[in-house]
């Protein structure tokens, strides 16, 4: 079994998983869930997620925030768009697979010839070709396989430091932690200096987004999950959900005769 290793501690992927199907019980049990007339029904934990956000809040701006800023001022667009190409390349690997998992089979090829070609003639990844030759990403996780194969959303989540998520993305976890290509490393200072790495450039790259939200959102959370929600709905369904049904299109039912 896949050990992942977090500030020097070991932890089985099959245990982070456990942990947080453990946490969301514990939300169960504890925080209730939110009701009113303005109650979302896709986030019926939010007392407990709107806590959760507000830690990672805190965190994200006493560290991340700082180091992702740090890192954009320093750090010359050149080598940080190499850093992100090499990042992309990696997940493109695992693109591939699930693309298969869910007999895509345009998008596995799309996805196969970007690692092709962006390993072989990108310098590792460094050097995007694949979009310079027209070849089209397509992003796909455990998530979304199982979202393709009919397994619903369930619950919004927040979850500590990952931030926004599903119950079902919150299962498929671990298999994405599996199928990530810097899990493979074995040397273990090497894959955390690339995991916080990765971690930085990420958030570097929601700076100016971050500055929108500040902006226009009258409430950062609701924005926030909102969004997620959206885009996770529009990437299983590859940009084409269905209409959702709502209360007033539903057929009458007919009482039978007595």
């Amino acid at each position: 079994m896949k050990t992942i290793y977090f500030a020097g501690y070991g932890f089985s992927s099959f245990k982070i998983n456990r942990l947080y199907l453990f946490a969301l019980l514990i939300c169960l049990g504890l925080t209730g869930c939110a009701t009113g007339p303005s109650a979302n029904s896709a986030d019926p934990l939010e007392p407990f997620n709107r806590s959760m956000y507000k830690f990672n809040d805190a965190v994200d701006q006493a560290v991340l925030k700082p180091v992702a800023t740090a890192y954009q001022d320093v750090t010359p667009k050149l080598v940080r768009q190499g850093i992100g190409n090499f990042f992309g390349n990696l997940s493109d690997a695992w693109s591939v697979v699930n693309s298969v998992l869910q007999l895509k089979a345009e998008a596995a090829v799309s996805n196969l010839m970007r690692v092709s070609f962006n390993t072989i003639f990108g310098l590792g990844g460094i050097l995007d070709v694949a979009t310079e030759l027209k070849l089209e990403r397509h992003k796909e996780d455990f998530g979304q396989t199982l979202g393709h194969w009919g397994v619903g959303a369930g619950p919004y989540i927040v979850l500590p430091i990952l931030g926004p998520s599903t119950l079902r993305d919150t299962v498929a976890l671990s298999v994405d932690f599996k199928g990530d290509a810097l899990s493979q490393f074995s040397d273990i200072p090497v894959r955390n200096a690339l995991l916080a790495t990765r971690v930085v450039d990420i958030r570097a790259g929601f700076l100016k987004a971050e500055s929108v939200i500040n902006d226009g959102a009258l409430d950062k959370y609701s924005f926030i999950r909102d969004a997620f929600l959206q885009r996770r709905r529009n990437a299983v369904y590859d940009g084409n959900p269905p209409d959702e049904a709502s209360p007033e299109d539903a057929e009458p039912v007919e009482t039978p005769a007595k």
